[in-house]
């Protein structure tokens, strides 16, 4: 019997353990992720590792956006031809400085010739209207003539006189110098043959767009632009979300990638619509172009600082690792010595630096260098 009962002792331990086992008791943690020990260093290893102090700190945000370069509209003109008729000569080529008034083209155009005739008949018709208003001022005062024609000749002559101013304007609008006029004046034939389109400012010729023997119509058909390069816009695409970041008389710092820059700009305008293509909002920026290095239509990268300041935790680039979920976390040293390790939520990058927004307490310590010893430490 003491065999039989020994060999039935034996079989009920071994059911209560399978059913031990198979208990699913809310004790059993199976899911859960292993819990990862803290990591103590010896003095010497200490030594080699660099411990940062959390404390709020000020920073400005930098804004990076695409850009492209364009002429500063307000420094271009587009010079539009004043006649019509046919190109008979292009006297600049691009790219040519050019200064306020200097011939660009001559056309060959009946307009401009009738506005010289129109103008010299004005003057002379001018001239003789105010000799006999003259006349028969002195008339009526010797009862020669009535007072009634006395005034209507100084009115025919004011007429006149008003006539030729007209006919003067219409001829300097059409960018007619005082030199020609003078010429036409004194009945040189010259004067009124060929037109001539002068540059409105004076600048670069950064655009020709007539061909000799092309047609022009007056008032519409462009024939060049001509800018002033020592000052272009850069039209920076800014997504939505950077939009609050930024603001009018912010800095910015223009880098074409190809070793000229960087340049220096300030923010001018922000468009106060989303561009439908892109879905960006177009900031302007008006950039200084030493050199003329900055092209129209280049393309540029543009980093605009801030002008608000920001305040945040700040903690070094190299104090951030990653986990094998590539959440971000860090060392944080405990007052028992030894480094525990902490996910954070991390914010804006400035410089080598992330703003941490959770995770971290205003004067706790990371390890700033040296973190992925610990984590070759934490992971034996």
């Amino acid at each position: 019997m003491t065999g039989e009962r020994l060999r039935q002792s034996l079989i009920a331990a071994v059911v209560v353990l399978a059913v031990s086992g198979c208990s699913s008791s809310p004790d059993a943690d199976y899911g859960a992720a292993p819990v990862v020990a803290n990591v103590r260093l010896t003095k010497a290893q200490r030594a080699h590792i660099q411990l940062y102090t959390v404390v709020p700190t000020g920073y400005r945000q930098k804004v990076e956006a695409p850009g492209t370069v364009d002429f500063d509209n307000d420094q271009a003109t587009a010079v539009v031809s004043p006649f019509t008729g046919p190109v008979t000569r292009i006297l600049v080529a691009l790219g040519q400085p050019v200064a306020k008034g200097q011939p660009l083209a001559l056309v060959q155009s009946a307009d401009y010739s009738a506005a010289v005739g129109a103008y010299r008949k004005a003057v002379v018709t001018a001239a003789n209207a105010r000799r006999l208003a003259n006349a028969d001022r002195d008339l009526a005062a010797h009862n020669g003539i009535s007072a009634r024609e006395a005034a209507q000749a100084q009115t025919d002559a004011a007429s006149a006189e008003a006539d030729r101013d007209a006919a003067l304007q219409s001829l300097m609008a059409m960018g007619v110098d005082r030199g020609t006029i003078a010429k036409a004046l004194a009945g040189n034939p010259a004067a009124g043959s060929v037109g001539v389109i002068r540059a409105p400012v004076s600048g670069i010729v950064a655009d020709k767009q007539i061909t000799p023997g092309q047609l022009l119509q007056a008032g519409s058909t462009p024939a060049f632009t001509v800018a002033n390069l020592s000052q272009v816009w850069i039209l920076a695409q800014i997504a939505p979300s950077d939009l609050a970041s930024i603001a009018l008389g912010d800095a910015a710092q223009i880098d074409p990638g190809n070793g000229t820059g960087p340049f220096r700009g300030i923010v001018q305008n922000i468009s106060p619509s989303v561009d439908p293509n892109t879905r960006a909002v177009v900031a302007r920026i008006a950039a200084a172009n030493p050199g003329d290095l900055l092209k129209k239509q280049m393309y540029v990268r543009v980093a605009i600082e801030s002008g608000r300041g920001s305040t945040g935790l700040l903690v070094p680039v190299s104090a951030v690792l990653r986990d094998d979920e590539n959440l971000p976390f860090v060392y944080v040293a405990l007052q028992d010595g030894s480094f525990a390790r902490r996910h954070v939520t991390l914010g804006y990058r400035y410089n080598q630096n992330f703003d941490v927004t959770s995770g971290l307490q205003n004067g706790e310590r990371v390890v700033a260098n040296g973190a992925i010893f610990l984590q070759f430490m934490q992971s034996q």
